[in-house]
């Protein structure tokens, strides 16, 4: 069977989104615009329909004092670098996710939320937003859940850093699929 490779416009998408993690422009990141975004990246697959996420928006109203805040919560000699960079992006959106009621459910929920955090970044790069998902050592730090108010059966997945830019970063390859794959025999 010969399989025809055919570049579509998501094909495309793809493999030229990059993560954007700084050389942030002063363009700002409307709240409406993430509403909007996320309202299309939502439609992501999730096991029972369970749609197991929610969202923080810091805008840039915000930033500062939220910078501020999550840096509290490091070594007096780290607080300054830590606040710093959370200034970096205009925007910061915190997903946080449903635990699930045992560990079939928290990798349901864990794998939706990666898949629609992945809609995300592609729709947030059609609209020329860059956006990067970190995972910094505050998103698993208790006192940090609590000033954000995340629930006791919750848990923070991650901070995605967003702003507009000027330069893309250059394109990293991928390990061949061929390299990676196998039949079952």
């Amino acid at each position: 069977m010969q399989v025809i490779k055919q570049n579509t416009q998501l094909a495309k998408l793809i493999r030229e989104r990059r993560s954007i993690k700084k050389g942030y422009n002063n363009q700002a990141v409307s709240e409406e615009l993430i509403i909007e975004l996320l309202e299309d990246a939502i439609w992501a697959p999730t096991h029972g329909m369970r749609q197991p996420w929610r969202f923080l928006f810091v805008g840039a109203e915000q930033k500062k004092n939220f910078a501020k805040t999550i840096a509290s919560t490091y070594p007096e000699e780290r607080k300054q670098n830590r606040e710093d960079y959370l200034n970096v992006p205009s925007a910061i959106l915190v997903v946080i996710m449903e635990e699930g009621e045992n560990q079939k459910q928290q990798d349901e929920n864990f794998g939706a939320t990666a898949c629609m955090i992945q809609n995300f970044q592609l729709l947030a790069w059609e609209q020329g937003l860059g956006v990067v998902w970190k995972t910094n050592p505050h998103i698993y730090d208790p006192q940090v859940e609590k000033m954000l108010h995340v629930g006791e059966k919750e848990r923070i997945i991650g901070f995605l850093h967003m702003g507009y830019f000027d330069e893309a970063p250059e394109k990293k390859e991928r390990i061949p699929v061929r390299d990676k794959f196998s039949t079952y025999k």
